[in-house]
C-alpha cells in the first residue's frame, strides 16, 4: 500500500537540494561562524548568504532578517519583545497557540489583549481590527495565512491601519511563506515570522524580519550573535538549508507551481463533494493558500477519520489535541461559528508541492470508503459526537 502525505501544514520534508547544500557544514565547514579564523569566516559567509535568501523572499534587506529556532520563537519574541504591562494587544481568535499562549502570559503580567473574532469565512474585517484599537495600543499580530483552513488575512489593510494609529503590526507568515508572494514593504509590517520546515528546510530554525527601526528587546539573551538581537551560536547547517529553502520557494512561486497546486487542491475538494453526502467546505470563500483545504463530514468524528484514514496509508490532521490527549474542536472553526460537533467532524487536508493527479485519484478512493464505513458505525459511537 503505498502512503500518501497530506498534512504538509504540520511539516514538510526535506528537498533534496536542501540536504544537499547542508551537508559540508556538519562535517567540514563546521566551524563557529562567530570565530575569526578561516574555518570561522567560512561559516560566517554561509550565514550570510543564507540571510541574503531569505531577504529576497521576502523582499527586505538581509540586515532585517534575524535567525531563531522556529515560529514559536519569533512569535514570542514579537510579542515579549514589544508589549510592556499597561500596553494593549490586538490579536485574533483563529491565531496559532504560539500567539494566544503567548498573549495569555502577557495578560497576566498587565498587557490588555483584545481578540478580534473573524467572519463566517475565516477572513479578518479590517474594520473590526480598527474599532478594536485604543490610544495604549502598541501591537497588532495577525496570522497572514490560517494554518487550519488556508485562509489569507488582508495583511495589507492591516498594514494601513496600523500606520494610521502609529501602531506596530506583526505577522506570523509562517503558513504563508513560500506558498504566496511576500513583500515586506507592501504588507506594511513592522515584524514577521517564518519558519523552515513549512517550506521543506530542516526543522529548528526559522527567522523573524525586523524592520529596520523597530525597537525590540531579544528573548534569549546571552552574546552579541544576530546584531545582539538574539544570542546563541548560530545552526549554520540550518541556516543554509533554510537560505537553500528559501531560493527554491521563491523560484516555485514565480514558476506557476502553486497555481497548478491549487487546481490539484480544487480538483480534490470537487471529487469529495461529489462522492460524499452530508459535507462541505470550511472557509470556501475566502481567499486561500493554494494547498488546503479544511471540510467537514456529518455523523463523523475527525479523530476516528484520521485513524482509519492512517490505517489505510493517508496521512492528514483532524482537529488539534489538549493536554489531556483527547480530541477537542478546532479553536478556529469554533471562532468561524461552527458548533462543537461539526467543529469535530472537521478533516484538513494540506498538499505537499509534490502532490500529483495519481495521489488525487488515490485519496478521492479512500477517504469516502472510510467515512462510509465509519457512518455505518456512527449509531454505536453516538456519544463521541455530543
Amino acid at each position: 500500500m503505498r502512503r500518501i502525505y497530506m498534512d504538509a501544514n504540520a511539516t514538510t520534508p526535506l528537498l533534496p537540494q536542501v540536504l544537499e547544500a547542508m551537508q559540508p557544514y556538519w562535517i567540514e565547514d563546521f566551524a563557529n561562524a562567530s570565530s575569526i579564523h578561516q574555518p570561522g569566516q567560512r561559516a560566517r559567509r554561509a550565514v550570510d548568504s543564507a540571510r541574503q535568501q531569505i531577504a529576497e523572499l521576502l523582499a527586505c534587506q538581509p540586515a532585517e532578517v534575524v535567525f531563531n529556532s522556529g515560529g514559536t520563537e519569533g512569535d514570542n519574541t514579537a510579542l515579549r519583545g514589544i508589549l510592556r504591562p499597561g500596553d494593549h494587544l490586538i490579536t485574533t481568535a483563529i491565531e496559532h497557540s504560539a500567539i494566544l499562549t503567548t498573549a495569555a502570559h502577557l495578560e497576566q503580567s498587565g498587557v490588555a489583549v483584545t481578540r478580534v473574532a473573524p467572519l463566517p469565512n475565516g477572513c479578518m474585517d479590517p474594520e473590526s481590527i480598527r474599532e478594536a484599537i485604543r490610544p495604549n495600543t502598541r501591537l497588532i499580530s495577525v496570522m497572514l495565512a490560517n494554518n487550519e483552513t488556508g485562509a489569507v488575512q488582508p495583511a495589507a489593510a492591516l498594514g494601513r491601519i496600523a500606520a494610521d494609529a502609529g501602531v506596530l503590526l506583526h505577522l506570523d507568515a509562517v503558513q504563508a511563506a513560500g506558498k504566496i508572494p511576500i513583500r515586506v514593504e507592501d504588507l506594511g509590517c513592522h515584524l514577521l515570522s517564518i519558519s523552515a520546515h513549512k517550506m521543506h528546510g530542516p526543522k529548528g530554525v526559522g527567522a523573524l524580519y525586523i524592520r529596520r527601526g523597530t525597537a525590540i528587546e531579544s528573548l534569549v539573551l546571552g552574546g552579541s550573535h544576530e546584531r545582539r538581537r538574539r544570542a546563541g551560536t548560530e545552526n549554520v547547517p540550518g541556516i543554509v538549508g533554510f537560505g537553500q529553502a528559501a531560493q527554491i520557494a521563491a523560484q516555485t512561486l514565480a514558476s506557476g507551481t502553486m497555481e497548478q497546486l491549487a487546481a490539484l487542491r480544487d480538483r480534490l475538494e470537487r471529487g469529495l463533494l461529489a462522492r460524499i453526502p452530508d459535507c462541505g467546505i470550511n472557509g470556501a470563500s475566502a481567499p486561500r493558500v493554494a494547498n488546503t483545504t479544511n471540510l467537514w463530514f456529518d455523523q463523523i468524528d475527525s479523530e476516528a477519520l484520521v485513524i482509519a484514514l492512517d490505517l489505510k496509508g493517508l496521512s492528514v490532521s483532524g482537529g488539534s489535541a489538549c493536554h489531556s490527549g483527547a480530541t477537542e474542536p478546532s479553536h478556529v472553526l469554533l471562532a468561524m461559528g461552527l458548533d462543537k460537533v461539526r467543529a469535530r467532524a472537521s478533516l484538513r487536508l494540506s498538499l505537499l508541492k509534490t502532490a500529483t493527479e495519481e495521489e488525487i485519484d488515490t485519496v478521492l478512493e479512500r477517504i469516502p470508503a472510510a467515512i462510509e464505513r465509519l457512518r455505518a458505525l456512527a449509531p454505536v459511537h453516538a456519544g463521541t459526537m455530543a
